[in-house]
């Protein structure tokens, strides 16, 4: 089984500017989501692509084993994740002469989540044997009680009504957040297939706690608070 660690970190950040090498808990942001990679230890390679040379600079100083050059066109604000992603792969392959079997995309945003959540992920797709795993937490909001959505007119409406026999917060299917921190493909699904969303699509349930997703200053001040207590935490122990 051959598995494959990307890392995809656009240059050009607008709501934190720098974000993905910015100093956070020490080391530049990307530098965390390349040692959970190589923490992890399941990994034949572990890529950063990028745009920006910093940010594969800072890849290759925190041990990534191979750096790819992310084209322009994958790499503006409309462009989306997969067609970076999949060049990431092809442009690895070729290099390494292999074929890899599964893929695990890794956010560089999401510096809180550790190696553990990533070999659950991985250990998850490989039982089920299903087409993709994506890691999620449990949501603060539930569609069914208190997620409202606004209507044409303005006025706002319960995002899923409930049934009849649903008539407490508790009896209501779990729902979740999409925390974007860790992606876990069958090759062929990723590569040959339409998306992100299969039938068998499955989620790999994180901690609030380890599922941070830096899109604001907000969010990188708390994260870094999480991690700077996890450290004293550790050292205590």
């Amino acid at each position: 089984m051959a598995r494959l660690a990307t890392i995809l970190a656009r240059g050009g950040s607008k709501g934190v500017p720098g974000k993905n090498i910015r100093m956070i808990a020490g080391r530049p942001l990307i530098a965390h989501t390349v040692a959970h990679a190589l923490e992890a230890n399941l990994f034949d390679a572990v890529v950063v692509s990028s745009d920006a040379d910093d940010i594969l600079e800072a890849g290759k100083a925190a041990g990534a084993t191979h750096l790819v050059r992310r084209p322009d066109d994958m790499a503006s604000d409309e462009a989306g994740k997969l067609p970076g992603l999949r060049h990431c792969v092809a442009e690895i392959e070729a290099r390494l002469g292999l074929t890899f079997d599964t893929i695990t995309d890794l956010q560089p945003t999401s510096p809180t989540r550790v190696a553990d959540d990533i070999a659950g992920a991985i250990a998850l797709q490989a039982r089920l044997g299903v087409s993709n795993v994506i890691s999620g937490t449990e949501a603060k909001s539930s569609p069914y009680f208190n997620l409202v959505e606004e209507q044409s007119d303005g006025a706002v409406a319960l995002s899923k009504p409930p049934t009849d026999d649903v008539v407490r917060r508790q009896d209501a299917p779990r729902c979740f957040d999409l925390n974007g921190s860790i992606y876990v493909w069958r090759r062929d699904a990723l590569m040959d297939g339409d998306g992100l969303w299969f039938a068998d699509t499955h989620l790999f349930e994180m901690p609030a706690e380890r599922s941070v997703d830096i899109d604001t200053e907000t969010d990188f001040a708390f994260a870094d608070f999480l991690m700077s207590q996890r450290g004293l935490v550790r050292a205590a122990e």
